[in-house]
């Protein structure tokens, strides 16, 4: 038997629990439903007993009945009417904030503080205790006996908190439910709104407690969705409100009831949506959601370190972000994510943030009436939060109005993408409906679909453990159009993921799409398939699953303007790439601080050894380090090493050497998206169709070939005589000295000096090639004018 659908039983439970002998009696020894014969197994006397010396002054008295709700609408309301407006204030506590006596002692602490004169109060179940009811309904389902002990386990977490939160008379409390299957999910919040409640009395505020199933009605929309009755509901609320007047409100989340007084949930994570429910209704000031993070942040900070917290959203963001981060799962009796689910569908909302942040149907109500929503950390009060309002622009100092195009980004993995696609399907109609229809056959959840213009091919991303049954539901459907070739082919692309950028003027924007495109393909990300609406709030691509932590990061710190962080290799730490390391190890503090640049050596290589980091290499120390940790030199490892870490989207190798090999690899890395700086002059000196192959490269891809270090000691020679050329100047004549080896051995060469005496002292001081006859029979110079042109 399954709880799938809400039931009416024929009959009642009552349940008394003594602090003193801590007895468990079922009143009722056998239990008939009325849509099918389900036999509950007797509630005896079980561990209670052990608790017995815990607590020997109070009795906690929990009730349950059958008794529905009598609500006469034609009744005449009392004199109290329902003060509806700005005067209220609603908070929404999850059951984080709600997960133990002493949090709930800090909630309590923020509504007698809150200064608003009216005050609504939306409390979840306590943490983990909607789960444990499941698992609770679950194994009784299953006639497993040891639900007696999940039922011990949770009357006793909330025994044991109100025991430490209250005393005397209010230990006493009682509710009514109808159906078993929400008089078990619904308890959770009906106890946390009883404690917290009584306390917030016990700190001397007016205050009473709503079962909001007296209040909220709703109406079975399908899909494991609800939608609120707002008209029935503030009827409720205004008959609810004459006979309970209270400036402080705390009402349940998460339950209501439907039209014929049934109890109902408003499905997984659904408290958020009662808060903007009773935001609506009481049509409050502001809707505050309390939970345990600072906010909505720009990307997830787990994959982005530089996330930074979002100050605004409007409606619309808030709304694609949301979604966005909601993942559907469909199943029969599994455990996933910590959860047990009942026969049926359940909705669960899985932020990428890593945090539930939000229900994706809350912003619905609040948006009717201009409501805004706050997100903030009880944790950290003195985090300002994210607000969620109408848009707003944000002036400079000067008075320039700014915008912020682009406001977040979200990532979604273990995607597959089907490619539907034949000039067939040109002009058909009804191709897409049947394409469409296939995929709903077997269940399976379209993220995202793409199509040209051209009609030639569809192509949309489902879930990777889906897409088999996808793929076999469409040959299956399209058998007479593949085998009449009207359908090429139905491809599947596996591996792939999912980034979303999300701004509400992106579209109006001119250059924001090329300047996130510009990002990706500096990053050398490979987009497999786009799809943007005309609502202008979401640009989504396709990238393959391994580059999509490096395609977040590289998009993020474009429009953010986080730090560009780049992994560096480094080929041949002798004389020049030793100083260059040391000068690395004294300027990335000033290259972080004032140019935002997060450079990270990953890689260090010689001819027989090298040294590989995770993270970066401590430059202060490398020497010893290399000479403890160093491992066979293998230049394939290495630039795999520097290359392959997905969370850097920027690579760069340099090559110290003046070794030919190394220099042969150039062409390979810039086709892999890999940047070359190098003061080798072998790989511009070699074959002239070698040097305009790597040449047309570099100007075809993202990638940088420097190589100004090849002449001129460095100096800025090659980039100006470039900039000349660029701008229309004709270079008729270039002289100076083309060697500094040979002009320092000339100039330092005397009677009085051997000249092999002057060749050493060059090549110790750093002029010399490695190999000193390189510059003594003109080679060196010879491989410059090409350099330069």
């Amino acid at each position: 038997m399954g709880f799938s659908s809400p039931v009416t039983p024929s009959c009642s439970y009552s349940f008394t629990f003594n602090a003193l002998s801590c007895d468990a009696v079922s009143k009722t020894k056998t239990r008939i439903c009325t849509s099918t014969s389900f036999e509950c197994p007797p509630i005896h006397k079980t561990g209670f007993a052990s608790q017995r010396e815990r607590r020997e002054s109070s009795n906690l008295h929990i009730f349950a009945s059958v008794a529905s709700p009598d609500f006469s609408l034609n009744e005449s309301v009392g004199k109290v009417q329902l003060p509806k407006g700005e005067t209220w204030s609603i908070h929404k506590f999850g059951g984080t904030c709600v997960g133990s006596s002493q949090r709930i002692q800090n909630v309590a602490e923020i509504i007698t503080k809150d200064e608003s004169e009216r005050k609504l109060v939306v409390v979840s179940a306590m943490s983990k205790v909607t789960d444990m009811m499941y698992d609770l309904v679950y194994k009784a389902q299953t006639r497993d006996d040891s639900y007696m002990s999940a039922l011990e386990a949770v009357f006793e977490k909330h025994k044991l908190t109100a025991l430490e939160l209250l005393g005397g008379d209010d230990l006493a409390t009682g509710h009514a439910a109808e159906s078993f299957s929400d008089f078990v999910v619904g308890h959770g919040e009906l106890w946390s709104a009883q404690m917290l409640s009584s306390l917030i009395r016990k700190n001397g505020l007016d205050c009473n407690w709503m079962d909001t199933r007296d209040v909220l009605v709703v109406n079975p929309a399908g899909s494991d969705q609800v939608d609120p009755d707002y008209l029935e509901s503030e009827q409720r609320l205004d008959k609810w409100f004459s006979k309970n007047p209270s400036k402080t409100i705390v009402a349940t989340g998460f339950i209501a009831s439907t039209p014929q007084n049934i109890p109902t949930t408003l499905k997984r994570d659904g408290s958020d949506f009662s808060a903007a429910i009773m935001g609506a209704l009481f049509r409050a000031r502001q809707v505050t959601i309390w939970t345990d993070v600072n906010g909505v942040y720009s990307a997830d900070p787990r994959k982005v370190s530089e996330a930074v917290i979002l100050k605004t959203l409007s409606y619309q963001e808030a709304w694609e972000m949301v979604t966005l981060r909601t993942l559907l799962i469909s199943v029969k009796v599994a455990k996933a994510c910590s959860l047990t689910f009942l026969n049926g569908v359940y909705m669960y909302v899985q932020s990428y943030f890593g945090a539930n942040v939000l229900h994706p149907r809350t912003i619905i109500p609040v948006m009717r009436y201009d409501i805004p929503i706050v997100i903030r950390n009880i944790f950290n009060l003195s985090a300002p939060g994210t607000k969620i309002c109408r848009p707003s622009v944000i002036e400079s100092e000067d008075g320039q109005i700014l915008e912020s195009h682009v406001k977040g980004f979200a990532t979604i993995d273990n995607l597959a993408l089907v490619n539907v696609e034949g000039t067939g399907m040109a002009g058909v109609p009804g191709t897409a409906s049947a394409i469409f229809g296939a995929v709903k056959d077997v269940g399976a959840n379209v993220i995202m679909i793409s199509q040209a213009s051209s009609e030639h091919s569809v192509c949309f991303a489902v879930p990777e453990k889906e897409v088999n049954a996808v793929a076999k539901a469409l040959k299956s459907r399209f058998r007479q159009a593949l085998d009449a070739g009207r359908l090429s082919q139905v491809a599947v692309i596996p591996n792939c993921s999912i980034l979303a950028a999300v701004g509400q003027k992106m579209a109006s924007t001119p250059g924001v799409s090329a300047t996130l495109f510009n990002a990706l393909a500096k990053a050398s990300i490979n987009v497999r398939a786009i799809a943007q609406g005309c609502s202008e709030y979401n640009i989504t691509v396709v990238v393959k699953r391994e580059d999509c932590i490096r395609a977040l990061k590289a998009v993020h710190s474009r429009f953010y303007l986080s730090r560009t962080t780049i992994a560096m290799g480094i080929i041949g730490p002798g004389l020049i790439g030793a100083t260059l390391l040391d000068q690395l190890r004294d300027q990335i503090a000033t290259l972080k601080e004032k140019f935002n640049i997060d450079l990270r050596v990953l890689g260090i290589t010689g001819s027989r050894t090298m040294l590989l980091s995770d993270t970066s290499i401590d430059l202060s120390r490398w020497r010893e380090v290399q000479e403890k940790k160093g491992e066979n030199a293998d230049l394939e490892k290495f630039v795999q090493h520097v290359h392959g870490n997905h969370f850097i989207p920027n690579t760069v190798v340099v090559d110290c050497t003046a070794d030919s090999n190394v220099a042969s690899h150039y062409y390979d890395w810039l086709r892999k998206g890999i940047h070359v700086i190098t003061p080798n002059k072998k790989a511009n000196s070699g074959p002239l169709d070698r040097y305009l192959k790597l040449r047309a490269l570099q100007r075809q891809s993202y990638t940088h070939y420097f190589y100004e270090a090849t002449v001129g000691a460095g100096l800025p020679i090659i980039s100006t005589l470039q900039g000349l050329l660029e701008t229309g100047d004709k270079i008729l004549q270039i002289e100076g000295i083309f060697s500094g080896t040979l002009s320092y051995i000339f100039n330092n060469f005397t009677d009085t000096r051997a000249f092999s005496e002057v060749v050493t002292e060059a090549k110790k001081a750093g002029y010399t090639e490695p190999d000193p006859r390189d510059d003594l029979s003109g080679k060196d110079v010879a491989r410059k004018p090409r350099r330069k042109t």
